[in-house]
């Protein structure tokens, strides 16, 4: 249960120190956010078009945590405010935005497996053909992924699954939602994807598959996915704020967007 625990937060750092209240932008969408029009495949925030497809949406969600997630979204959303964000704003201020863009581009090059393992258990077999392309091209005239040519000069696009999604694909539920200290908004199913894509991710520490794993111990990996939360934070600075904005109470309507866009990546 520790194990698990332990996979479950380090996949949580990977989209979000960002809460996953705040799951939406940053985990589960592609998208192109330089201003110099340069691509950041990993980095995944188009909130407009989001709130114009659930903005308008409600669910009745069987929530028996409720209160629990009340409070649990409020320690995230303090947490996000008060610490993330000021170290992200500060990390921006000194990192330029070129190259905090190649970083997010080399973590996300680096979760292949991940990608192309939930395509092919999807029988997507298209689109883990382009992911496999994608990873060898940014692997070499990409420089280990911090350029992204299989999008710029093929028009290869990112094709997201997780383990999660894949649960959904073949018909099971999400179960009730959970929220995650640090890591926000979940649910059932999509806590056992994590752990799953845990073993897949060579940026999770595993003692059994050390060979095939990048960090030597769990210090590494939260090393990692801290980083990569900050920076790819860094990227997104106001998303967060203009996304919650306008909710009467930030709980249920986290909930309901996480629940709802969860919904619509199964279904692509």
């Amino acid at each position: 249960m520790k194990y698990v625990f332990t996979l479950v937060l380090l996949l949580g750092l990977q989209g979000c120190a960002i809460p996953n209240t705040l799951h939406i932008p940053y985990l589960h969408s592609e998208t192109q956010v330089s201003k110099k029009e340069q691509t950041c495949v990993i980095c995944e925030d188009d909130t407009s078009e989001f709130d114009d497809e659930f903005g308008e949406e409600e669910t009745n969600l069987y929530d028996p945590l409720e209160a629990y997630n009340e409070i649990m979204t409020s320690f995230n959303d303090t947490l996000f405010t008060y610490i993330l964000n000021p170290i992200s704003q500060k990390y921006a201020y000194v990192i330029p935005e070129f190259m905090r863009i190649g970083i997010s581009n080399a973590l996300h090059n680096l979760q292949f497996p991940i990608r192309f393992t939930n395509n092919v258990l999807q029988a997507k077999f298209h689109n883990a053909s382009e992911e496999t392309v994608r990873f060898l091209v940014n692997s070499t005239i990409g420089i280990g992924g911090l350029f992204d040519p299989a999008n710029t000069q093929l028009h290869l696009y990112p094709h997201k699954e997780d383990f999660g999604q894949t649960l959904g694909y073949y018909g099971v539920g999400s179960g009730f939602h959970v929220v995650l200290p640090v890591l926000g908004a979940s649910n059932l199913r999509d806590i056992v994807g994590l752990t799953v894509d845990g073993y897949l991710s060579p940026l999770i520490y595993d003692k059994r598959l050390i060979k095939y794993k990048i960090p030597q111990n769990y210090t590494q990996s939260f090393g990692i996915y801290g980083w990569d939360a900050i920076n790819k934070n860094s990227l997104h600075l106001g998303a967060y704020e203009n996304l919650k904005k306008d909710a009467i109470e930030l709980y249920p309507f986290l909930r309901d967007i996480y629940e709802q866009k969860r919904t619509s990546d199964i279904e692509e």
